[in-house]
Protein backbone atom coordinates (compact mmCIF):
# COMPACT_ATOMS: atom_id res chain seq x y z
CA UNK A 1 0.00 0.00 0.00
CA UNK A 2 1.27 3.41 -0.93
CA UNK A 3 0.29 6.55 0.89
CA UNK A 4 -0.64 9.69 -0.98
CA UNK A 5 1.73 12.55 -0.40
CA UNK A 6 0.00 15.59 1.09
CA UNK A 7 1.26 18.97 0.01
CA UNK A 8 1.12 21.69 2.64
CA UNK A 9 0.10 25.09 1.43
CA UNK A 10 1.10 28.32 3.10
CA UNK A 11 -1.16 31.07 4.34
CA UNK A 12 -3.06 33.10 1.77
CA UNK A 13 -2.06 36.75 1.46
CA UNK A 14 -4.44 39.24 3.12
CA UNK A 15 -6.72 41.16 0.75
CA UNK A 16 -8.42 44.37 1.79
CA UNK A 17 -12.18 44.33 1.33
CA UNK A 18 -13.77 47.20 -0.62
CA UNK A 19 -15.59 49.77 1.49
CA UNK A 20 -19.34 49.47 1.76
CA UNK A 21 -21.48 51.37 -0.75
CA UNK A 22 -23.78 52.63 2.03
CA UNK A 23 -21.32 55.38 2.91
CA UNK A 24 -21.83 56.97 -0.52
CA UNK A 25 -25.44 57.75 0.49
CA UNK A 26 -24.31 60.29 3.12
CA UNK A 27 -22.91 63.72 2.27
CA UNK A 28 -21.42 66.06 4.88
CA UNK A 29 -21.85 69.77 4.19
CA UNK A 30 -20.55 71.86 7.08
CA UNK A 31 -22.28 70.70 10.26
CA UNK A 32 -25.23 69.15 8.37
CA UNK A 33 -25.29 65.51 7.27
CA UNK A 34 -27.42 65.05 4.16
CA UNK A 35 -28.64 61.59 3.23
CA UNK A 36 -30.79 59.90 0.65
CA UNK A 37 -34.33 58.93 1.60
CA UNK A 38 -34.97 56.06 4.03
CA UNK A 39 -37.82 53.58 3.59
CA UNK A 40 -40.87 54.67 5.64
CA UNK A 41 -41.83 51.04 6.39
CA UNK A 42 -38.41 49.61 7.27
CA UNK A 43 -37.14 52.70 9.07
CA UNK A 44 -33.69 54.28 9.26
CA UNK A 45 -30.86 52.25 7.79
CA UNK A 46 -32.73 50.97 4.73
CA UNK A 47 -32.34 53.30 1.76
CA UNK A 48 -34.71 53.68 -1.18
CA UNK A 49 -33.23 52.97 -4.60
CA UNK A 50 -33.73 55.67 -7.22
CA UNK A 51 -34.63 53.95 -10.51
CA UNK A 52 -36.87 54.66 -13.51
CA UNK A 53 -38.60 57.74 -12.02
CA UNK A 54 -39.47 55.93 -8.79
CA UNK A 55 -38.06 55.21 -5.34
CA UNK A 56 -37.99 51.51 -4.43
CA UNK A 57 -37.16 49.51 -1.30
CA UNK A 58 -35.61 46.12 -2.09
CA UNK A 59 -36.36 44.78 1.38
CA UNK A 60 -40.13 45.32 1.69
CA UNK A 61 -40.88 46.22 -1.98
CA UNK A 62 -42.24 49.68 -1.11
CA UNK A 63 -42.47 52.05 -4.12
CA UNK A 64 -42.94 55.81 -4.50
CA UNK A 65 -43.54 57.18 -7.97
CA UNK A 66 -42.47 60.69 -9.00
CA UNK A 67 -45.42 62.88 -9.97
CA UNK A 68 -45.51 64.26 -13.49
CA UNK A 69 -44.93 68.03 -13.27
CA UNK A 70 -46.58 69.85 -16.18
Amino acid sequence: MSKKATVKQGKKPHKNKPTSKKYTKYKIEGNVVKREKFCPRCGPGVFLMNSQKRLYCGKCHYSEFESKAQ
